[in-house]
């Protein structure tokens, strides 16, 4: 499942092909929404935006789509009108004059009323966004603390949306060895300094990947991954079993935690 840095480029690049054009049509594959087709027509799309792993399509006719990409689902952008061939089934085609953005095999889809999306079921689950800019350590470092968090292990902490959306899993192995701690650990055992460290890093790594694309490399690539600029986003652990740590020479080690793969160097996480 992407996470929270390519959900948002995602989310740039869709607004980026009809943010501010009026709509021509609206398609939807389920019945349940298929009555808000009409109704869109020539109104305008003000803002497509993630939360946590959600995205949010904002009309303004007081109306957003609600949809969750889950394991297969993947928007597409088109010339307009067009439907690219494709072996997936088609959700929802929203087409302007220029362009047309179309998602594919996503099964939860919703439309809400704007001033209530915030009401939905699993948006009113997740923590605050690790890609919101108005949310600062300071802040990360206090939840790590609150009594709901702190005695969990921070393996499977960091995978939970509701402490922190946006969250993944190559952001968990990173982030764990940027702050040289292990899975195991928990907030509550941890010195103020490292609760400080630990808070920065949550927010410096996801924010280094989402600014300088750095993705999870496909099936079977080592993770050596290094976007084309030297302070771009670098996989120093993840998918690196068996390589020397960047920082040491140990060898990364790879472990199950909340059963999915996660990377650590047993030296530098000590």
């Amino acid at each position: 499942m992407p996470e929270g840095p390519e959900i948002r480029r995602a989310a740039d690049r869709l607004a980026a092909a009809v943010v501010g054009l009026p709509l021509q049509s609206a398609w939807f594959a389920f019945p349940a929404l298929k009555s808000h087709e009409a109704s869109l027509v020539g109104h305008r799309i003000e803002a497509i935006t993630p939360h946590g792993k959600a995205l949010l399509t904002r009309f303004d006719n007081g109306w957003t789509v609600y949809s969750h990409n889950q394991l297969y689902g993947v928007w597409k952008i088109a010339a307009a009108g067009e439907r690219p061939g494709s072996t997936r089934s088609l959700r929802v085609a929203l087409d302007t004059g220029r362009s047309s953005i179309l998602l594919y095999s996503a099964s939860d889809i919703e439309m809400w009323r704007s001033d209530d999306v915030h009401r939905h079921p699993f948006l009113m689950k997740l923590g605050p966004d690790v890609l919101d800019p108005t949310l600062t350590a300071v802040a990360v470092a206090e939840r790590l603390q609150d009594p709901r968090f702190r005695g969990r292990a921070l393996g499977a902490l960091l995978l939970d949306q509701a402490f922190l959306a946006g969250m993944g899993n190559y952001l968990r192995s990173e982030v764990l060895f940027a702050a040289g701690l292990l899975p195991e650990r928990k907030p509550a055992d941890l010195t103020p300094a490292q609760i400080r460290a630990l808070a920065r890093e949550l927010l410096a790594i996801p924010r280094r990947s989402y600014a300088t694309r750095g993705i999870e490399p496909a099936k079977g690539m080592r993770g050596d991954y290094l976007t084309d600029t030297p302070e771009g986003f670098r996989f120093l652990v993840f998918d690196r079993e068996g390589q020397p740590c960047p920082q040491c020479g140990a060898r990364i080690v790879r472990q199950e935690s909340g059963s999915r793969r996660l990377y650590l160097c047993r030296r530098c996480q000590a």
